[in-house]
């Protein structure tokens, strides 16, 4: 479709909205109205051809006994849906009594096949009805949809001649479209939430590009499954059909491809579903399910050969652990999140409450294909958290170690900033795959696309600029090229480049005593042990040591011989109330012998993998020239994986020549000569 038309569709919903809407939904709630009843014309138009037969055979099929009417009238209407109704909405406009077009578009609802009534209740127009009717806006609403000018169906409409007059609505502009006035409506409102439901369809384009062209030569005549598992509209899946059906095509060969989504809000949701029917899909309609894919996996134990998804970033996902039935994260039990890795039977994958994206990256790494030639490629779009954010041997950390350890990265590509409708961050999109070429084998490319934009005309929201097919055939052309692309936007790294030991550095513990009045005092009103205070004030007032250790062995001593109990609780009083750290004391050493730590003192180092010579190299290189007496407990080192994606592309400001700073700095002098000599001067 042109965008043209794209603009006449658009410009007629606002028609609808102003005409219909105004002074009975606030604008937010337009929404509400629009969206069903968008659906419901189109799903109407598609029929319409073909309702007299419908009628007809309703009735034969009724006289013969026939009860279950939809699959049967489904195929006199040649669609995967039908409605049993004696009425169209074209039929419906005529009326002139409210009470009566009430009734019969209740009808009409509720003649449609059980597929579409699935969809229909999702959008809750029935809650609606009573109050359109009482405004006197539904025969309004109605008329305004079943408008000749406009074609909302899946056909063109034809001239006398067979030539187009009004171009068909294919399911690629519907779902745009869609998008658009969600995001109008509540743009108006400063409602911003509404890009959490939808991608721009220049990043699903590019999604698709990444999925399907590094592979199009591999393409065989077999099924091929699309997954996403935040389906939102569907557009990704109806994108991603296309994209692979025009490059088999072009490869000579014969694909099937079937389409499986998840989403769990409910418009977006029968938007999706409604897609799938009007593309003549019934089955496959039922495989865009509702629910949370993170705590109701649709389609547990199930693989797919391609994944592709915009999950939701900053999102708190605490109703998730309510469907759990539980309360707290670390009680998950999850095989697609807690995993049997590195001889850890409940390794978790799981991110912080607050935001899920990487949830949904650990769902669709649970769905690959091991045996295929293909395997599955994933495509995912991220916001920069999921690069860094946790330390080592927390799930996000975990689950990137998991992903580089596994070989699965390709590639990372950062995209501009401002290219969504809701938020103006940065974004990635993540390569993955199970099956690398082997060039790309045990290696990830990081693609820097951020400078790669091209201004919008007017701003959409947050959303300023896109990346137009010129610029997506740019990317496409650096990641095919990997190691030998423009190294100013392209570098490849080996997966272990992003790992680190996580280690505890320690300090001794030095401890100094000093058996002052200070000390005693504050034994004596705390301590409740006037005994030991008294033994303590007889022999030792007054007394320092820097040797704690040596100091508690003949306080000890001299202990027992004056028939004083030594205890536990009296050795630890003197740590309590008459030591202090000090750096020139001797190190504490514990009843082994050990040097004990000061956890004041603690410290940790982050140590590349890639570092030479490991641990040890680095504490002797880097640790130990600083802090003589600092030690590395190996025991801590914990394996953690993040990366930076700045560094390897940062590009420092230019300094200015100095003869140019010189020649300012004279400049300003000569601007105020005088003035210094006055201020000096008092003025005289």
């Amino acid at each position: 479709m042109n965008q043209s038309t794209y603009n006449t569709l658009k410009s007629f919903i606002w028609g609808i909205a102003n005409d219909c809407l105004v002074d009975v939904y606030d604008v937010g709630d337009y929404r509400k109205i629009i969206l069903p009843m968008f659906v419901i014309r189109r799903f109407d138009a598609v029929l319409e051809p073909k309702h007299e037969e419908v009628m007809k055979a309703k009735e034969q099929y009724e006289k013969a006994g026939i009860i279950e009417l939809d699959a049967a009238l489904s195929i006199v209407a040649e669609q995967a849906f039908v409605n049993k109704s004696d009425f169209t909405l074209t039929d419906l406009k005529s009326r002139t009594n409210q009470q009566q077009l009430k009734k019969d578009f209740i009808a009409y609802l509720d003649g449609f096949s059980e597929n579409v009534q699935v969809i229909i209740n999702k959008f809750h127009i029935r809650n609606e009805i009573d109050r359109l009717s009482e405004q006197d806006r539904l025969g309004l609403l109605i008329e305004k949809f079943v408008d000749p000018r406009i074609n909302l169906s899946n056909r063109p409409v034809l001239n006398e001649d067979g030539s187009v007059k009004i171009e068909a609505l294919d399911n690629h502009t519907m779902g745009t479209l869609f998008e658009e006035v969600i995001r109008m409506f509540n743009e108006e409102t400063n409602v911003t939430d509404a890009g959490r439901h939808f991608t721009p369809r220049d990043i699903v384009e590019l999604i698709a590009d990444l999925a399907f062209i590094p592979i199009q030569d591999k393409i065989q005549s077999t099924t091929y499954r699309i997954y996403d598992g935040a389906c939102g509209t569907g557009g990704m899946l109806t994108v991603g059909d296309q994209h692979i059906r025009e490059l088999a095509a072009g490869q000579g060969k014969k694909v099937s491809i079937h389409l499986y989504g998840q989403e769990n809000a409910d418009e977006t949701y029968a938007i999706a579903r409604a897609d799938m029917l009007v593309k003549g899909e019934g089955k496959e309609s039922d495989q865009i399910r509702f629910g949370s894919t993170i705590s109701d996996d649709k389609f547990a134990k199930e693989e797919f050969d391609f994944m592709l998804s915009n999950p939701p970033f900053g999102t708190p996902w605490k109703t998730d652990l309510k469907a759990w039935g539980i309360n707290k994260k670390d009680e998950i039990s999850d095989s697609r999140f807690i995993i049997n890795y590195d001889d850890n039977p409940e390794y978790s994958l799981i991110p912080d409450i607050g935001d899920p994206q990487m949830l949904f990256l650990a769902n669709n790494i649970s769905k690959m294909k091991t045996t295929t030639e293909l395997g599955s490629r994933i495509i995912e779009i991220h916001n920069g958290s999921s690069l860094f954010t946790g330390k080592a041997g927390s799930g996000p950390s975990n689950l990137r170690r998991y992903i580089f350890e596994q070989d699965l990265c390709e590639a990372i590509i950062a995209i501009p900033e401002n290219m969504f409708y809701n938020t103006g961050i940065g974004t990635y999109l993540w390569v993955l795959t199970n099956k690398k070429e082997d060039r790309r084998k045990g290696k990830v490319q990081l693609i820097d696309a951020t400078s790669m934009k091209s201004s919008l005309r007017k701003n959409l929201g947050d959303k300023n600029c896109e990346m137009t097919p010129e610029i997506r055939k740019q990317v496409m052309e650096l990641y095919l090229a990997f190691d030998k692309a423009d190294s100013e936007y392209s570098r490849v790294f080996l997966n272990e480049e992003f790992g680190y030991y996580q280690v505890v550095v320690k300090r001794p513990l030095r401890l100094k005593v000093a058996i002052n009045e200070e000390n005693l005092a504050a034994f004596k009103e705390n301590g409740k042990d006037d005994e030991f205070y008294q033994f303590l004030v007889l022999n030792k007032k007054d007394l320092e040591s820097n040797n704690y250790n040596a100091f508690i062995t003949e306080l000890e001593k001299e202990a027992k011989e004056a028939d004083l109990k030594w205890t536990k609780k009296r050795q630890d009083a003197i740590r309590k109330f008459f030591s202090m750290t000090d750096e020139n004391a001797v190190p504490v050493l514990d009843k082994k012998g050990n040097i004990e730590s000061n956890n004041n003192l603690k410290d940790s180092e982050q140590i590349p993998l890639l570092y030479n010579g490991g641990i040890k190299a680095f504490f002797e290189n880097e640790v130990k020239p600083y802090v003589e007496d600092a030690w590395i407990d190996e025991d801590s080192a914990v394996i953690g994986y993040e990366l930076g994606f700045t560094k390897y592309f940062y590009k420092p400001v230019q300094l200015r020549d100095v003869a140019d700073i010189i020649a300012d700095i004279r400049a300003i002098e000569q601007s105020t000569d005088g003035l210094l000599a006055s201020i000096i001067g008092g003025g005289e």
